[in-house]
């Protein structure tokens, strides 16, 4: 039960960091449009696609999760891979 909480709150995170990169992916703002309704800012989005949006970050998400499972399952790859590029101050 542990490893699918695990799993599921990496997804999570990679999912809620890609949905920020997906989200101007094609935004046509009202300014572009030349229709900017009254009240509204002029980057406000003309026509929102959250259905597309979430879609895009959902395979997307889903791919960089495959990649990582498959390099910290199959190749070892783990955080403890990565050189330490802060110096331990605890040592002396």
């Amino acid at each position: 039960m542990t490893q699918i909480l695990s799993a599921f709150a990496v997804y999570f995170i990679i999912w809620w960091t890609v949905l920020f990169i997906v989200l101007p992916i094609g935004l046509r703002t009202q300014a572009d449009e030349k229709d900017v309704v009254l009240g509204t800012v002029e980057s406000a989005p003309a026509k929102f696609r959250g259905g597309r949006v979430v879609l895009l970050t959902s395979i997307f998400s889903a791919l960089i999760y495959a990649a990582w499972y498959v390099s910290s399952t199959y190749f070892g790859f783990s955080m403890n891979s990565l050189p330490r590029i802060v110096p331990d101050f605890g040592r002396t």
